[in-house]
């Protein structure tokens, strides 16, 4: 077997490295030719060591790395020895890369949010009429796609499941003091900063929902979140007869980026974890509070709405986020902020990436001025 040759965009990020651990496991079915890093310098060339890539890039300066070449994201994405393109860039900085990799006909693992709440409409007529392929890599939206490979027909309902975040026991008025340090302790899963705060306002799952609508084309009235603490169901699909099927493992992200890269085939990975029915003993399920967690709520509207309102919201909460970390807004201006981003938006007659681009900025901008304010 030829191992596929992979190029990994975002390395030293959570989804990155993570990747590089299934890729570590299965040197013989995976060959990382191309590492594309942001400002951890010292990581990335840690990780330029460990696999001599054909390929380099980093953001914070140049790395070196035996008779690596440094190339732009874009070039690196689009290379003809570059069979999988694993997208995990944060934020727009995703879209760029995923785009030129869908007009090369490249296996796309998409892990950057962004890429299909903004832009997914473009990225996906770009991958048909190019051949590509997207593999979302999210835990959620690769569950939905092991549930319906084989299935002829549409599904009547996705279930997507969240796990609350930390604060899903909070009542309200204890959400608005809470810190960067309690916002970032997920119970559940390890990600990056932004998606694990995401996470803690419920805003992941609503980016998420708005991700199954584009990769699945069912209507949003058809598409479900449930609260299950667990984080053991990672989504159900519902078809015509009642049927429900759905994808159960320990959370662990490297189990959907595992599948992203071996479909259609499964590769044994003793490093993963395997579920004790028995420890694990119940699995609980509630109604997500959109009083609590706003920005679910808001996340629907706007992808509902279309146009440029989910390219604003996206933009929008990144800056809010942002700001949040940085100990200049509280937890609960996130939604605040964003909610006027989305009320102040004026859309676009015809949508394109020039036009989602200028909504963007403009949502950035808008909110930087309403956090002055606040």
């Amino acid at each position: 077997m030829t191992p596929k040759k992979l190029a990994v965009l975002g390395s030293t990020g959570s989804i990155g490295q993570q990747a590089l651990d299934v890729a570590r496991r299965h040197p013989s079915k995976v060959s990382v030719v191309g590492l594309a890093a942001g400002e951890n310098f010292t990581l990335a060339q840690k990780q330029a060591d460990e696999f001599r890539p054909r390929f380099i890039s980093c953001a914070a300066k140049q790395l070196t790395c035996g008779n690596s070449v440094c190339l732009p994201l874009e070039t690196m994405a689009t290379h003809p020895d570059v069979d999988i393109v694993i997208v995990a860039l944060p934020g727009g900085a995703g879209l760029g890369p995923a785009l030129a990799a869908a007009r090369a006909g490249k296996i796309i693992a998409l892990a950057n949010k962004e890429c299909l709440v903004a832009a997914g409409e473009i990225l996906l007529a770009e991958a048909r009429k190019h051949g590509a392929q997207v593999r979302p890599v999210d835990s959620e939206h690769s569950a939905i796609w092991q549930c319906l490979t084989g299935e002829p027909n549409q599904p009547e309902k996705l279930i997507l499941t969240a796990s609350g975040g930390p604060f899903r026991d909070y009542p309200a008025e204890r959400i608005a003091a809470v810190t960067p340090e309690q916002a970032l302790a997920h119970p559940s899963w390890k990600m990056g900063k932004k998606v694990t705060i995401d996470s803690a306002t419920l805003m992941n799952k609503g980016l998420e929902v708005i991700e199954a609508h584009r990769l699945y084309g069912l209507p949003y009235e058809r598409i479900e979140v449930v609260i299950h603490p667990q984080s053991i169901i990672h989504s159900m699909v519902e078809f015509a007869d009642g049927a429900i099927k759905a994808q159960l493992s320990p959370p662990d992200m490297r189990l959907p980026i595992q599948y992203a890269l071996s479909y259609p085939e499964r590769w044994d990975n003793p490093d993963l974890p395997r579920a004790d029915w028995v420890k694990i003993g119940r699995l609980d399920f509630s109604a997500p509070d959109f009083d609590k967690f706003p920005c679910l709520k808001l996340a629907i509207e706007a992808g509902k709405r279309g146009n440029t309102f989910p390219a604003v919201l996206s933009a929008a909460d990144e800056t809010a986020v942002n700001l949040f970390l940085d100990r200049k807004i509280a937890f609960t201006d996130i939604a605040r902020l964003v909610g006027k981003a989305l009320n102040g938006h004026n859309p676009v007659s015809e949508i394109s990436l020039e036009s989602i681009a200028a909504a963007e900025a403009w949502a950035r901008r808008k909110v930087s001025d309403l956090a002055r304010s606040l």
